[in-house]
Parts: structure tokens; sequence; C-alpha cells
């Protein structure tokens, strides 16, 4: 899962160099709108079981 999320991370800087801020963007309506997959998927990755 770590690795997915990495590679998804790299992707997003890659896509960010563009004049749009994608990565801000995201992070703006991650923090408005809190989706149940973004928490779960902070659960999956800080898992420690």
């Amino acid at each position: 899962m770590r690795w997915v999320c990495l590679v998804f991370l790299i992707l997003l800087m890659v896509i960010d160099i563009l004049p749009i801020p994608i990565v801000g963007l995201l992070l703006i309506w991650i923090i408005l709108f809190r989706p149940a997959w973004f928490y779960k998927l902070v659960l999956k990755i800080y898992n420690k079981d």
C-alpha cells in the first residue's frame, strides 16, 4: 500500500509542474470534505498489526 501511495505522489509531483496546482487543490478538497476513503487509506498505511 505504501508503494502505491508513493507512486501516486510521484505522479502528482510530475503533474504539479504544470501551471495548475493539482496537489494544492486535492489537499484543500481532502481537508474540506474529509472523504472516507482517505481515512481508510491512512489507517491502512499506519496499521501496526
